[in-house]
């Protein structure tokens, strides 16, 4: 008898490999005889975070019943992986896109000695859909979406073929105009997902190519729980997101988060983060009082972005771990690093004269990396300064510690206007129009967190969100349900 199988289908970003590793975890935790395949490609930008990541992770999992199938690296013309004009999704939608033959034969040749139940693509793969409804020797292979965001974006990916419809301007273009999308706040336009900005974009027609797929796939799976995001969840549940198709089922089966850390930093790989320097200056630290700056494993600075960061927080007199990575090469720019090998980072020349030493009782910078979700669960901690990445949110939220939204890329801004209006876990951090943050603002807004009563009122709410997320986990939890009758469905 064939054994039965899984197909895993995640995009070749680190967040995304990180948490279908952990739903593969989940899912075997409940029916441990599938067997699990994940299929794997290099990203068109730097690879050595999510092939370090990959190759540790494989060793680490050497014995369970998860099998990795590398793809080769898709070869693109010399002149599109040098082109200026061409974002980081559009790339990456291009490579993808020269996967599907490699797609093809891989489940081909698993369906010979396994009975594939289902496949389950990340969004960014999602287009691969049709591909693998219509090809009759995969013998109609259940495809589901794993949308490792929150059930507020994934609203806004449904709702936009109707938004497009609506509007002929540009997103950017049509700036402070407050979009209704069912089940969400009042959206700015230029609050939402960045690829999403530019209507012309190849990033914006890929989006709204899946956005249009979607509605073909089996159900969709969700990272985040019932109790965190109710409006979003009952919109998309009741048609609002899709009023000319009918929606396919939801099953949200979150928070999904690394338990361990696995680390995606190449000089970390073989260490243990139990014994990292920034733990052992938390424990002789208060309790919740030390304010945690982290900007995922991609998130730079402009040098002069880290310096007005530095005197704000010193100002602020609050305590704090930072987080720092190497500057971006243009000083205008802050925001996704395509390149994540960092050279040896020099402190004392990238801030103030003076900053780490006065700082030196109260503050305290690692270079490049920490194991944020230990950072967050240490009782020292009281704030959370974040892009705004889902991840850095569910962990956030499962510690309960409050955050100040200052969001990078992708689909950040979106989600501070979830955070802060809908939920009510967070503080805005208000940046100029070309995004620069100043001093005031960091010294502002991180008193509010840790002194105010409006801060007191975040902290309170997002303590009530880590009861509810502990809950929706339980075995009567809505997260265990919904992964009962998902597994049920397959």
């Amino acid at each position: 008898m064939e054994q039965e199988a899984l197909v895993f289908y995640p995009a070749p970003l680190i967040s995304h490999l990180v948490s279908t590793i952990e739903l593969c975890k989940l899912i075997l935790t409940h029916q441990p005889s599938l067997s699990i395949h994940i299929l794997t490609t290099k990203a068109p930008y730097d690879t050595n975070s999510t092939s370090n990541y990959i190759t540790n992770i494989s060793t680490t999992l050497s014995n369970s019943s998860i099998t990795f199938h590398n793809f080769p690296t898709p070869t693109l013309p010399q002149s599109t992986l040098l082109s200026s004009t061409l974002n980081q999704e559009t790339l990456l939608f291009q490579f993808l896109h020269h996967n599907n033959t490699h797609l093809q034969k891989a489940l081909l040749s698993i369906s010979k000695t396994h009975k594939i139940k289902a496949l389950i693509l990340d969004l960014f793969c999602s287009q691969s859909i049709p591909i693998i409804i219509n090809d009759s020797q995969l013998n109609n292979i259940p495809c589901y979406i794993f949308f490792t965001s929150g059930a507020s974006c994934l609203a806004n990916l449904l709702y936009h073929p109707t938004l497009h419809s609506t509007h002929t301007k540009s997103f950017r273009e049509l700036n402070n105009t407050l979009l209704n999308i069912p089940g969400v706040p009042p959206m700015p336009a230029r609050d939402m997902p960045k690829p999403l900005l530019e209507r012309n974009d190849g990033a914006y027609e890929n989006f709204l190519g899946i956005s249009v797929v979607a509605p073909k796939a089996a159900g969709f799976i969700v990272n985040t729980f019932e109790a965190l995001e109710p409006r979003s969840i009952k919109a998309i549940n009741d048609g609002l997101c899709l009023p000319n198709a009918p929606t396919p089922p939801i099953y949200c089966l979150g928070p999904i988060i690394s338990n361990n850390n696995n680390t995606t930093d190449q000089n970390q790989i073989k260490g243990d983060d139990r014994d990292h320097e920034c733990l052992r200056w938390l424990d002789s630290q208060p309790s919740k009082s030390v304010v945690f700056l982290c900007f995922g494993s991609l998130g730079v600075f402009s040098r002069e972005q880290l310096c007005e960061t530095a005197r704000g927080l010193e100002r602020s007199g609050q305590r704090f771990l930072w987080v720092v990575r190497n500057p971006t090469h243009d000083h205008q720019k802050h925001g996704l690093a395509l390149n994540t090998f960092q050279e040896d980072l020099d402190l004392d020349s990238l801030f103030p004269e003076g900053f780490l030493e006065r700082t030196k009782e109260r503050g305290l910078m690692v270079k490049r990396w920490a194991p944020q979700a230990r950072v967050l669960s240490h009782d020292s901690v009281g704030g959370f300064v974040s892009h705004c990445g889902w991840n850095s949110v569910l962990e956030a939220v499962c510690a309960g510690v409050p955050m100040i939204g200052w969001p990078l890329y992708a689909e950040q801004r979106y989600n501070r206007v979830v955070l802060v209006e809908e939920i009510g876990i967070a503080l805005w951090m208000h940046e100029s129009e070309s995004g620069f943050v100043a001093a005031s603002e960091v010294e502002e807004r991180v008193r509010e967190l840790m002194e105010s009563e409006k801060g007191e009122l975040v902290r309170k709410r997002v303590m009530v969100a880590r009861d509810e997320a502990r809950a929706a986990l339980s075995e009567d939890g809505s997260s265990h349900l919904a992964l009962a009758k998902l597994l049920k469905s397959l």
